[in-house]
């Protein structure tokens, strides 16, 4: 951010130079795409936060578009900074990255947030040094399935016990326990896929990583219930997938349940807190666990 901070453009200059803004682009002698920061960028979310009007005052906690922007399958959140397409394109190349999609976490965290580890699929565009990427060689399939496993409930359990900070380097990552290309069926993958696709083609600038997973169809519509149920079933199918028990699982989401109120080891204290305080319960546990349970009902062919 500091030493390529001369490639960076604001929405006024741009304008000034005669640019003219395009959905999420600045058109004129050139394109310009967004700069995003990882504080914009969430779990299955690329419009997660934004800079109304190029700026906000406090700029370590950025305002959230409201739900009939999320709607709109053609908002996009504007940055900070906006940079030409070709410096992008140019690093890609070097890359040899073929996709037109990324994918990524933030580095900035902490083990007392809602969710420590948090990965999204995102548009190409510029990307600042606190939203890592990563690239891979598998088919799109697994790689939707490798966002799916690092938003999972059970894998994000596993990374706040190697988080001793505020960051989540590379080095971090390197030491996650995440499941190998070689652990999804199709059948698995019929099962992720469609969900993780669901819950990350919101808007249209994430058309090419639904045409990379063979779906031609418009964004899907932005609903909080819907999306709760899809991340409860993502959830409850790693933590299998993962080997756990019931009561495991139950130990991942909050512990008392499992050894008893006065139990002094706390897991998702933030999310239980959050949700109890939004939805008067704690949401997420008890939609994890009905997912598990309607999961082990039934044949792993019909799910």
């Amino acid at each position: 951010m500091s030493n390529d901070s001369g490639l960076f453009r604001t929405a006024a200059q741009l304008r000034a130079a005669g640019f003219v803004r395009q959905g999420g682009y600045w058109i004129g002698e050139t394109r310009y795409v967004p700069l995003y920061e990882a504080k914009m960028i969430h779990q299955f979310d690329h419009r997660f936060g934004y800079y109304p009007d190029g700026h906000v005052e406090d700029t370590r906690a950025l305002p959230h578009p409201t739900l009939e922007q999320r709607q709109d399958q053609g908002f996009e959140v504007a940055p900070r900074y906006w940079v030409a397409e070709s410096e992008v394109s140019e690093r890609l190349a070097a890359k040899h990255w073929i996709r037109t999609w990324l994918m990524g976490w933030r580095d900035i965290t902490s083990g007392l947030d809602e969710r420590t580890l948090i990965s999204s699929i995102v548009p190409v565009a510029g990307y600042g040094d606190k939203f890592l990427l990563m690239q891979s060689s598998t088919s799109p399939n697994l790689q939707t399935a490798l966002c799916g496993c690092l938003n999972s409930l059970v894998c994000d359990y596993v990374s706040r016990q190697k988080i001793g900070g505020a960051s989540f380097k590379y080095f971090t990552m390197k030491q996650i326990a995440i499941l190998p290309p070689s652990a999804y069926a199709e059948a698995d993958l019929a099962l992720i896929v469609p969900r993780v696709l669901e819950l990350s083609y919101t808007s249209r600038s994430m058309a090419p990583f639904a045409r990379d997973l063979g779906y031609d169809g418009p964004p899907f519509a932005w609903d909080e219930d819907r999306r709760a149920q899809l991340r409860a079933e993502l959830d409850a199918w790693y933590a299998r997938a993962y080997g756990l028990t019931r009561d495991e699982l139950r130990y991942v989401l909050d512990p008392a349940d499992v050894r008893g109120p006065d139990y002094p080891s706390e897991t998702f204290r933030g999310l239980k807190k959050n949700e109890i305080a939004r939805y008067g319960e704690y949401r997420t546990a008890r939609l994890v666990l009905a997912a598990w349970d309607a999961q082990e009902a039934r044949p792993a062919a019909a799910q």
